[in-house]
């Protein structure tokens, strides 16, 4: 058995599939993971969405059971901050002032919400999801709450509204820019997305700006709008973005910006350190740039990629990204990156909410967005990853199989 010591902070995505990888891969050292949660590691995309509504359980939250831990000699250290790292003396320091030496280290941090910037925000009944501990307050507050006000129209705000809306609450969005999901998706998705809430019974309010919340005997009553309206609220939710957890990171004299900093290999500039996930800023051939990218993807795909490196098969970090985000009854799936994009193409019947839209940059496709087609995302994913191209003619022909010819590709990779 190696005496090599592999330390892990963070439990999500990132962090547990990288014990496993490095399990998988033939890593026989110690393995060491780190978390400042006191629970056993959880999904996190739940929690705005099943979780919240009861389809999803506690018990399906896990991302492992405790024997999976036990089984792999994976040592879980929950509850315990890490508050510095000692890189001349490769340790790190506990909160309870334990110390642990590594040889290899691995930031996968995560993000955390950023805090809603208004009068009024302390107020009770005024949610952020990010935590387990956050969706069961939640949880337990959403049986008697009538009026429900989302701030922030992105992916999180959105999967909230639609929970709400199923359990019966009267809705309202509230997003500062001029569409929904403005950063991640393109104009007419947007457009999509904002008629079907509304067709679902939520209000949505675009380029709408919070003045302040409104609140009696300490509890949250209603969201007054810069234009003066005020609305009804006996829960206020929020997601307007996201702040990286990388003051560890910089404390340490690591490179960050916008995340922590790595190569192509996911190392930090500290060679004995990677970062992963969330927190990880780095070059992304299918950006064309350095970029963090927020998806359980992109965390096990890193994870994997940090795995194979540290056992002596390095390889660049290239997995093509995708995402998913369910609101309503509407699952939305998402591969490649759209932005820069100049033309997009529809399949499918958008007014029957089973479509997918095509997006091109100069002639070659560079993303696609599917709505409850999850035939057109697999296809696309599956030609991606062999680097196979489809052409705006292909994908303007309605005669063109996608599934048929992403099927015969994948035959002809097998084969060679």
């Amino acid at each position: 058995m190696s005496d090599e010591t592999h330390i892990i902070i963070g439990t999500g995505h990132a962090g547990v599939q990288l014990a496993a990888s490095l399990r998988e891969q033939g890593f026989d050292g110690r393995i060491v993971l780190v978390g400042e949660e006191p629970d056993l590691p959880y999904q996190r995309p739940p929690l705005s969405k099943g979780y919240l509504t009861g389809a999803v359980t506690a018990e399906g939250l896990l991302l492992r059971g405790v024997k999976f831990y036990d089984d792999r000699d994976i040592e879980l250290l929950l509850g315990e901050p890490v508050t510095a790292i000692d890189r001349a003396a490769k340790e790190i320091e506990l909160r309870s002032g334990r110390r642990l030496t590594y040889d290899h280290l691995t930031l996968a941090l995560g993000v955390r919400n950023r805090p809603l910037p208004v009068p009024g925000s302390e107020l009770d009944g005024v949610f952020g999801v990010r935590s387990l501990a956050d969706s069961n307050r939640l949880k337990q507050r959403m049986g008697d709450a009538k009026n429900i006000v989302v701030i922030g129209g992105g992916f999180i705000g959105l999967e909230l509204a639609g929970g709400a809306a199923k359990l019966g609450k009267k809705v309202t969005v509230i997003e500062l820019a001029p569409r929904v999901m403005a950063r991640a998706v393109t104009s007419s998705l947007s457009a999509f997305f904002e008629n079907a809430h509304r067709q679902r019974g939520v209000e949505v309010l675009t380029s709408t700006e919070v003045a302040r919340l409104i609140g009696e005997n300490d509890h949250v009553t209603g969201v007054e709008l810069t234009s003066g309206r005020t609305i009804a609220a006996d829960i206020v939710l929020f997601g307007i973005g996201v702040l990286v957890n990388s003051e560890l990171a910089e404390a340490a004299g690591l490179e960050v910006k916008d995340g922590i900093v790595v190569d192509e290999y996911l190392r930090t500039s500290d060679p004995a350190i990677s970062a992963i996930g969330d927190c990880a800023n780095h070059p992304n051939v299918h950006a064309g740039a350095a970029i963090r990218l927020e998806s359980v993807q992109n965390a096990v795909d890193q994870a994997r990629c940090v795995a194979a490196r540290v056992m002596g098969k390095p390889v660049v970090y290239a997995d093509v990204p995708w995402f998913w985000s369910d609101q309503s009854d509407l699952k939305l799936q998402m591969v490649g990156l759209p932005f820069g994009a100049d033309r997009t193409v529809i399949r499918g019947d958008r007014e029957g909410e089973d479509f997918s839209i095509f997006v091109f940059r100069k002639g070659k496709l560079i993303a696609v967005e599917s709505v409850n087609r999850p035939a057109d995302h697999m296809a696309v994913r599956a030609l991606m990853k062999l680097g196979v191209e489809v052409t705006e003619a292909e994908i303007d022909d309605p005669q063109f199989d996608l599934r048929a010819f992403a099927q015969a590709r994948r035959r002809a990779a097998a084969s060679a």
